[in-house]
């Protein structure tokens, strides 16, 4: 099984779910200051979707918002 594990992301569904002045804390706990973007995550879905890792399991990408999004933690 593949995972990515995230953290917070910002979506348009956020400010829905939590009281409008908490909106503009989310994911300010996290190293960068903010929440991450959808498009930051969509390269690692690309890969775990593409290729032999699509297929050979055991996969966990964990994004790391503070790191550009061209970089991720990759265990097996």
């Amino acid at each position: 099984m593949n995972s990515v594990a995230p953290g917070p992301i910002w979506t348009p569904l956020i400010p829905a779910t939590m009281p409008a002045e908490k909106v503009g804390d989310f994911g300010a706990d996290t190293p960068l200051g903010r929440a991450g973007q959808p498009a930051e995550l969509a390269p690692l879905y690309v890969f775990l979707a593409s290729g032999p890792q699509s297929a050979d399991g055991c996969r966990s990408l964990a994004r790391v918002i503070q790191r550009p999004a061209t970089t991720a933690m990759l265990t097996a």
